[in-house]
């Protein structure tokens, strides 16, 4: 199967749901270009042809070794090195040939350049087959980005071609045995050299791809401030000219109950040498831009497993007879098959237009750090890129991956007591689908980021914040001839705006009246910690709520798509209801 060209949702979303009239410009200012694209429509065509041949890679040969590599596992450690099993050393070689490893860097150093958008869309399609193998093909690609982005030119002509060509990797190291979500407690140290190199001391656990041959490590130079304002960045590469041995250790590769096919390593650094990546202080400052691509990443990831158990749930409800009919068109199965596909084409639909907006960001971004100079319409095209980031990265991450936790559990129950065994693809995605619910944040995580940009607003101008409400009550609109997208999407709009803001009230209130439009009455800690507990529905609430808006533009666009739109209000609304349920018997 082609994963791509087998798949008309995802085609439509490719040609309709992304905003290449945007995009394309930030990438190619004139035409024809140096790599001979004669118009926009061309580098189109050629984007295309790209996610076609992939869709046919990793509906094939990626998904026919899913299953090996899941039992022999990603190799071994020997030496303080990680090595590759069979089974990784055939995705790493055939992904170099395709030219699939960096696909956005920069042609001068050996990559496409073509916009980020494509990278997302390939790991949807490489999660499909094997998450283990999206994984660590991701690593390659992120880390090359993060090398252009934030070192100096000279070593990122000397790396990013290795990693391009297959033979280098890398991994993001920040956590640590006793520091997981609070950064601020990292112990690793950083010692400084009198040749302006750095000497790490320290140990990260849970690092993916650990062994890849460079870290990013996030570690406290010696006297620098406690909490996250000492962090620094550094760059360890394990072999250098001055060592013999490996310049970091990796120690272990854990044993997980799920993507048995990727490397999750404990990695020690002994006086390991390294480079200072940027300014002193400004670690987690990089580290949060990574963070935001790889949390958008995780979720294309996750609509991926959601991809692979639905579509094979599907499939073997439509062959498997019972009752003298396909259990697919059982009542109660017919049904629940539609919720989950609903779900999942939804999903692709919200995920494709938060790639559009962070493709914007990114260049744009790259750009302002490497010149500093943007046009005023590029700058008021980055700030609102910049806004649609902040805010859907944490309802992505959630929703994607809960998502995928559940959806495949329910497709180990469409198949029954097949679902429970290892000949079945089912249980392999649902054992993965806890890898990504867990990295990069864990949902719970993701929930406070979202309910923090909300108190952050609220409290920034609470008699604006309240009053937004009524000024935007959907009855005002009646009269405007808005679509019958628009008027559910609103009516949906400000039903959770008034019961959130019901929420907040009841959680926030200060005791006394004349407090009531004073920001620091109403953001005691007392107070939010009462609100906090309302994260996880909150973050849910606002999820469903832009995943409307989004099919909703879509159904305007194209009436083909008003189905999906009218099938997930349908799916959405009792959810939506059993919130405000919960949170009025919860205050």
């Amino acid at each position: 199967m082609n994963f791509f060209e087998d798949e008309q949702d995802w085609k439509w979303l490719f040609k309709n749901g992304i905003d290449w009239k945007t995009i394309l410009p930030l990438y190619y200012q004139s035409y024809p270009t140096e790599e001979g694209f004669e118009k926009p429509e061309d580098v189109i065509s050629f984007m295309e042809e790209i996610l076609n041949s992939t869709g046919a890679w990793t509906g094939g040969a990626v998904s026919q070794r899913a299953e090996k590599l899941d039992q022999n596992g990603a190799g071994q450690v020997v030496d303080g090195r990680t090595i590759p099993g069979p089974e990784l050393s055939a995705l790493y070689k055939e992904a170099a040939e395709l030219q699939v490893i960096g696909l956005p860097i920069p042609p001068e150093f050996g990559g496409l350049g073509i916009p980020t958008t494509i990278l997302m869309f390939l790991l949807a399609q490489l999660s499909r087959a094997c998450l283990s193998q999206s994984t660590q093909l991701a690593f390659f690609t992120s880390i090359a980005e993060m090398v252009h982005r934030f070192c100096d030119h000279e070593t990122a002509q000397r790396i990013i071609p290795k990693i391009i060509a297959g033979e280098l990797s890398g991994s993001m190291n920040l956590t640590e045995p006793g520091c997981g979500s609070d950064l601020g407690m990292i112990k690793t140290t950083a010692i400084k050299r009198e040749d302006g190199k750095y000497l790490l001391n320290g140990s990260k656990i849970f690092i993916t791809n650990g062994g890849g041959g460079v870290g990013f490590v996030l570690a406290r130079i010696k006297g620098a401030a406690e909490g996250l304002a000492g962090i620094s960045m550094f760059l360890c590469e394990q072999d250098i000219p001055e060592k013999d041995g490996p310049n970091y250790i990796v120690a272990k590769n854990e044993h997980k109950m799920g993507m048995h096919g990727s490397f999750t390593t404990e990695v020690v650094y002994e006086n390991s040498v390294a480079s200072l990546v940027g300014v002193e202080g400004e670690g987690f400052k990089y580290m949060l831009h990574l963070m935001n691509e790889a949390r958008i990443a995780v979720g294309f990831q996750a609509l991926g497993t959601i991809e692979g158990a639905i579509s094979y749930a599907v499939k073997y409800a439509n062959e498997r007879q019972q009752f003298g009919k396909p259990i697919a068109e059982l009542p109660l199965m017919k049904r629940n098959l539609e919720d989950f596909t609903t779900e999942r084409d939804a999903l692709r639909a919200l995920l494709t237009d938060t790639v559009s907006h962070f493709d914007i960001f990114q260049k744009l971004d790259l750009k302002k750090k490497k010149t500093n100079d943007l046009s005023k319409e590029e700058q008021v095209l980055f700030k609102e890129a910049s806004l649609w980031v902040r805010k859907r990265t944490p309802l992505v991450k959630y929703y994607a991956c809960e998502a995928a936790t559940n959806l495949s559990q329910r497709a180990i129950q469409v198949l029954g007591g097949y679902g429970f065994m290892h000949e079945y693809p089912v249980e392999r995605f649902h054992r993965d689908s806890f890898g990504p619910l867990l990295y990069e944040g864990t949902s719970q995580i993701q929930a406070l980021m979202a309910l923090k940009d909300i108190i952050k607003y609220a409290m920034k101008d609470p008699k604006r914040f309240f009053s937004n409400v009524f000024i935007k009550h959907p009855g005002i609109n009646l009269l405007g001839g808005n679509s019958a997208y628009e008027k559910k999407l609103k009516n949906s709009q400000y039903r959770f705006k008034k019961k959130m803001i019901g929420l907040i009230i009841k959680t926030l209130k200060p005791e006394t009246s004349n407090n009531l439009f004073n920001a620091k009455a109403w953001a005691t800690e007392e107070n939010i910690d009462k609100l906090m507990i309302h994260a996880e529905t909150l973050c849910q609430g606002l999820s469903y709520l832009e995943t409307l808006r989004v099919l909703s533009e879509h159904a305007q666009k194209d009436s083909s798509r008003s189905e999906l739109f009218n099938r997930y209000y349908t799916l959405i609304t009792p959810r939506l209801e059993a919130i405000y349920t919960d949170w009025e018997v919860r205050t």
